[in-house]
């Protein structure tokens, strides 16, 4: 079987092309620029098997169905292409941002389900329509191949009451389903997962530590392979500082900002969403390879940026070892928690009242590893993450399946 993996941005399409055989990769890419005025669009496509050249070129994108069809094209094709027909493809398997409370795993692309998706746009209104595009564009070109849709928030939807209803009136969440929803679950739900394989015991007898820490990060408490809490709330700005975004703050800094700034909501949220996180604290970059070239130049201000990172991880650990009553390991993923040993080294200096005790060596290497020594009471580990292996899994048991 082979599963053709999308993530529809806004002007972006991600995709890979599994054969779920074998689970390996035959192609991977990104469309750039898709319905930018007065823009050509651009095509990066990498085959994964054989001798196929990369291909690495503008084109006209004016929408995304205009894209799928790229894909399609160079896919099938003799010079770039890893299969011989659009035939061959034997379904799609879509990420969804959010699913609100109507989805608590992976479902069949349905009309009924893509209503359900529209209802939540109102929660995620820079993401869904993307995805909800991405999908419509897929049919359009791919006729009534089967699609399967893997949603951010449904890993989180087994937090209990306690961990996602906010401190308002209830009339809030009675009427706008106003609650912590919390995003990355597809890749909180692949780490704990090998996590428990590494340790060698069932993910329902772990309490684990999972730190998704990218240009957004969050972080999620792991009990028993469910999630209990995660750092991410009704929006994905909340949380930990991120490289634009920027985390939980008293709200009443926002009243005070915009009465000082005349700002409207929309300029208000501008800057919370994409001037905060550490690019707001050290006025030099989002990018913590930047911020640590700036730090070794002497930058004082990068450098506290970096320090409110790791102290505001460090805090979200130890919280959420209260709140499951002990861990057994804490793992690091994503672009900096995969990549960054001194980000993992600084954070985990916080950590030795848990019995963390890093192995310094250890945390130098790369790709999956177990970077504490032995006595360390709690394991850690990096273990990079697969969303698109999720996405390609859930896709091929629903389809097998019907």
């Amino acid at each position: 079987m082979k599963i053709f993996v999308i993530n529809a941005g806004s002007s972006s399409l991600k995709y890979q092309l599994f054969d779920m055989e074998t689970e390996e990769v035959l192609a991977s890419g990104l469309c750039e620029r898709i319905k930018l005025k007065d823009s050509m669009g651009h095509m990066r496509h990498k085959p994964q098997v054989g001798n196929a050249e990369i291909f690495d070129e503008e084109l006209e994108l004016p929408d995304h169905a205009a894209a799928i069809k790229a894909v399609l094209d160079i896919l099938t094709s003799e010079k770039y292409g890893v299969i011989k027909s659009m035939d061959e493809i034997d379904a799609v398997g879509h990420r969804m941002v959010h699913g609100g409370e109507n989805f608590n795993s992976s479902v069949l692309l349905t009309d009924e389900v893509m209503a359900a998706v529209e209802e939540c746009v109102p929660l995620a209104p820079l993401h869904n329509p993307a995805n909800i595009e991405g999908v419509n564009a897929c049919r359009a070109v791919m006729g009534d191949v089967p699609m399967v849709g893997v949603f951010d928030t449904a890993f989180h939807q087994t937090m209990p009451r306690k961990a996602y209803i906010y401190p308002i009136p209830k009339k809030y969440y009675q009427d706008y389903k106003i609650r912590r929803y919390g995003f990355h679950g597809t890749s909180h739900r692949f780490v704990s997962a090998r996590a428990a394989e590494i340790l060698g015991k069932p993910i329902e007898e772990t309490k684990l530590i999972v730190c998704h820490m990218g240009n957004g990060s969050s972080i999620a408490a792991v009990n028993g392979g469910v999630s209990v809490d995660t750092s991410m709330g009704f929006t994905p700005i909340a949380g930990i500082p991120m490289g634009t975004r920027v985390g939980d703050i008293d709200a009443g800094i926002i009243q005070f900002i915009m009465s000082h700034e005349h700002l409207n909501i929309e300029a208000m949220m501008n800057v919370l969403n994409r001037e905060s996180g550490v690019l707001g604290i050290s006025d030099v970059s989002s990018d913590f390879r930047d911020l640590t070239a700036a730090v070794d130049s002497g930058n004082g201000e990068a450098r506290l940026a970096l320090a409110i990172f790791h102290y505001s991880v460090a805090k979200t650990i130890g919280s959420y070892a209260a709140a499951m009553n002990g861990v057994d390991a804490i793992i690091f993923t994503a672009g900096v928690g995969e990549n960054s040993a001194s980000t993992r080294q600084k954070i985990c200096a916080y950590l030795n009242f848990l019995g963390c005790d890093l192995d310094l060596e250890a945390n130098e290497g790369h790709g999956e590893m177990i970077i504490s020594t032995p006595e360390s009471r709690v394991k850690l580990m990096v273990i990079p993450t697969n969303e698109e292996l999720v996405i390609a899994r859930d896709t091929k048991e629903i389809v097998s399946a019907l």
